[in-house]
């Protein structure tokens, strides 16, 4: 295996770890909003 394939390898194994890294951070600190429609009326709540 040549020096350019090796270092193609190990940029394309950068790239996906740093995309899974943003992917997990998103998916961790993502905020939403929570509407409860009951007996007591509407409820709105900020995750």
């Amino acid at each position: 295996m040549n020096r350019n394939a090796l270092y193609l390898i190990i940029a394309v194994l950068a790239v996906i770890t740093v995309g899974l890294g943003i992917y997990v951070y998103q998916e961790e600190t993502t905020q939403g909003v929570e509407i409860k429609i009951g007996e007591d009326g509407i409820s709105v709540q900020e995750n």
